[in-house]
């Protein structure tokens, strides 16, 4: 097996095989346009301890993963954080440190300030005239993306301190929830809807047989067998239109000896 650029084969497969790795989501994280050359492709990763949160910007090269930036949940006890180092918030606070941190080292914090009120709501970074904000790739590791999973705190709070990390798709939305768009069916219509549906079923709980459409008559595409009186009758057709083209050829040619 052969193994991407940044990726040792022998222990990229080590890895994988003891649950520590996934080379097919490495491979799509760390693969470089090739007109882009030796620009790095970074990554923010995220990985949870049973009492620790790290933080990292990296990038791979040929001689392994390059740090750019880390942050850690250990540090936040100097910011006033003593306890719950390892739930939402505190991934939120280490995302955030590590944000402000990466565009510091960049000279970039005077430009991008980010989200300054934490209220929650979808935040994306706009571009400035001079640079463009720093652009990292989610990687999260084996951890599997649930609801409310603490990943994505410190995405969020990597967003709100001015990073650039694509994580909504326009097309994706469209595709995934058609038919609620179909039906006018919103996001802040969805309780109402529910509790609509709850009290109806309180109300007329009782079975009611619907009608059901008579089966459709589906197509055969597959030649049906023939008997054996059918296959004998075939036969002797296609012998007697071969006798007949035959007579046709041998009057023809006696016409033409004539002539």
């Amino acid at each position: 097996m052969l193994a991407p650029k940044g990726v040792d084969s022998s222990t990229a497969i080590w890895n994988e095989t003891r649950g520590r790795l996934t080379i097919g989501a490495r491979i799509s994280l760390i693969n470089q346009d090739k007109n882009k050359y030796n620009t790095p492709k970074y990554r923010f990763v995220v990985r949870f301890t049973n009492k620790d949160i790290i933080a990292q910007i990296s990038s791979a090269s040929i001689a392994g993963d390059r740090v750019l930036a880390a942050a850690y949940a250990h540090e936040l006890p100097r910011y006033g954080l003593q306890v719950g180092l390892t739930n939402y918030a505190a991934a939120y606070c280490t995302g955030l440190l590590l944000a402000h941190q990466v565009l510091r080292k960049l000279d970039m914090d005077k430009e991008y300030e980010g989200n300054v009120e934490a209220t929650g709501e979808d935040f994306s970074v706009e571009p400035a005239e001079s640079r463009r904000p720093f652009q990292a790739l989610l990687d999260i590791g084996l951890v599997k993306t649930t609801i409310r999973n603490y990943i994505f705190g410190a995405l969020k709070a990597a967003l709100d301190g001015g990073l650039d990390i694509p994580h909504n798709e326009p097309e994706k939305y469209q595709s995934h929830f058609s038919e609620y768009i179909k039906k006018g069916i919103e996001a802040d219509n969805i309780e109402a809807m529910y509790k609509k549906v709850h009290a109806a079923i309180r109300v007329d709980h009782i079975e009611k047989k619907s009608k059901k459409q008579p089966p459709k008559e589906h197509k055969i595409y597959n030649l049906k067998k023939l008997t054996y009186e059918e296959r004998k009758a075939k036969l002797i057709e296609s012998l007697n239109a071969l006798n007949a083209a035959a007579r046709n050829d041998d009057k023809d040619e006696g016409e033409d000896d004539d002539q």
